[in-house]
């Protein structure tokens, strides 16, 4: 009998193929929990089947999607994992997202069937859903007996589709192939997701999750899924479960490393704690690798592809202020305005190309072409968005995002570069700057900060502009009483815009 560890040295195979040959081998094994249901392996795979069956006799063809909107729980894993074996397309959709904007993302992808939790279908009451609605809460009932027709998956199959986030209207699909998806599960030898036992508390629609969903579930470990995070219950269900491995976002880690009684939990089971999506302060990487057990690993990419870097903070913590180095046969390069390598050592553009790279935007042939650079030898790359640069150890630097990087009086200016002095004062507890228009300027930066104790925003102000360049220093900075954030712990930098447009902070 072929083992998954086996299967997983091979130049391709599917996830499929590989939860079978874990239930084969290891039945009884624990493979999903969400602290209110589980399955082993035999009941994951069987399912899949009953799943994959049952869509097929509803009409969904291969290569369809098959659209989810719930908080994260077996039932959806489920699901994700049973259209995934029928040759469908997974598409898991932000709850988190408009009404209107949720039945934008169905209607777009295309998919027949939407599988739907209470709480969501309840807050889609009235929306014009394009798809025939199952609950999933009725899981059971839809279910088919039947064994599912058999499916040939080439490589270039559609495999899930993931929807930014962000933005306004109708977000856009990116759609990752199975060849895509088989590096992120080949890769991760090192990882030892085979005795695993996977902590994850950021939703399924997210490829924050599922670079770590996946592997854990291809090499035979143990996902546990949390509904909504909170940092307490974290540490209890870590505890509970001896998690060895979990992925975050920033925030979450910060929010968990601040709580009163963080070292009373026994941690002792973590062997490796991952991070991704946001930008991650050298300073709370420090405070992990001080108080937290197991590796700390900051990954770098695009839900996109094209190239990704990591940085084993453990084994350098004289670099924690990038975020590594590219991975293997991950090729990273800097472009200027115009499309042309920048020289050594300066600052452009990051484009990157791998083995791991998106089949392009769903239905969105200009946007795919838009996020496309190609090097002068013709070869494709992905336009990341983000400035950064290479120290001279080859580790990368992020600056900002492109779209955010403000142009005042002819000078660029990075928002990070001034976040990072306004985070310095006492009386901030977190901060954001956005830039603005501004007659005089062109735009100007504006700073966004929720306070801790001590001085107002007029003290603040002052004290860290003293400290600011000339082109640099913030026009204005405004209270909040708390930043808003997507659900993997980005600043939604387009809403304060438009509050403060809308005179909310005046």
């Amino acid at each position: 009998m072929t083992t998954a560890a086996e299967m997983l040295d091979d130049a391709f195979g599917t996830l499929p193929d590989l939860i079978r040959a874990n239930a084969r081998a290891t039945p009884d094994k624990l493979a999903i929990a969400d602290g209110t249901s589980q399955v082993t392996y035999e009941q994951l795979d069987r399912a899949m089947d009953r799943i994959a069956a049952a869509l097929q006799r509803d009409g969904t063809v291969q290569g369809q999607a098959v659209a989810s909107v719930a908080y994260p729980c077996v039932a959806q894993a489920l699901i994700f994992l049973g259209a995934v074996r029928a040759g469908s397309v997974a598409a898991p959709i932000q709850p988190s997202a408009t009404p209107a904007q949720i039945a934008g993302m169905i209607a777009d992808s295309g998919a027949g069937l939407v599988f739907l939790d209470a709480a969501n279908a309840a807050e889609l009451a009235g929306q014009d859903i394009a798809a025939r609605v199952v609950m999933l809460e009725d899981l059971g009932a839809w279910l088919s007996d039947d064994a599912p027709a058999p499916v040939a998956i080439a490589p270039e199959d559609g495999f899930n589709i993931i929807y930014s986030s962000g933005t306004t209207g109708i977000p856009k699909g990116i759609v990752q192939s199975h060849a895509m998806r088989w590096q992120h599960l080949s890769r991760n030898a090192a990882a030892r997701f085979d005795t695993a036992v996977t902590l994850l508390s950021t939703p399924l629609y997210s490829n924050t999750t599922l670079v770590s969903f996946l592997p854990t579930l291809a090499w035979g470990g143990t996902v546990v899924l949390m509904a909504k995070f909170d940092a307490h219950r974290y540490l209890e269900l870590a505890e509970q479960y001896r998690a060895t491995h979990t992925m975050l976002v920033p925030v979450q880690y910060q929010r968990i490393m601040a709580l009163p009684d963080f070292d009373r939990f026994d941690l002792s089971a973590f062997r490796f704690k991952t991070c991704t999506s946001a930008p991650f302060k050298p300073e709370l990487k420090a405070d992990i690798l001080k108080r937290w057990p197991g590796l700390l690993v900051e990954y770098y990419g695009m839900t996109e592809g094209g190239g990704s870097t990591a940085l084993n903070a453990s084994e350098f913590p004289d670099k924690l202020h990038t975020v590594g180095r590219p991975l293997p046969n991950h090729d990273i390069r800097l472009i200027d305005d115009y499309g042309n390598e920048v020289a050594p050592g300066g600052t452009g553009e990051i484009v990157g190309r791998s083995a791991a790279m998106m089949n392009g935007y769903h239905g969105r042939e200009q946007a795919t072409a838009d996020a496309t650079w190609h090097s002068p030898a013709g070869e494709r790359f992905i336009r990341h968005g983000d400035v950064g640069r290479f120290d001279d150890d080859g580790f990368l630097i992020l600056m900002d995002r492109k779209k955010d990087m403000i142009i005042s009086g002819g000078f660029n200016i990075y928002p990070s570069d001034i976040e990072a002095v306004l985070a310095t004062h006492p009386a901030v507890a977190d901060c954001t700057v956005v830039g603005v228009p501004s007659e005089q300027w062109g735009e100007t930066p504006v700073g966004f900060y929720v306070p801790r104790d001590g001085a107002d925003a007029a003290t603040v102000l002052a004290e860290t502009n003293a400290k600011l360049g000339k082109t640099q220093r913030l026009s204005a900075l405004h209270v909040a009483d708390d930043l808003p954030r997507s659900a993997i712990g980005k600043v939604l930098k387009r809403e304060l815009r438009d509050r403060l447009a809308a005179g909310e902070f005046a």
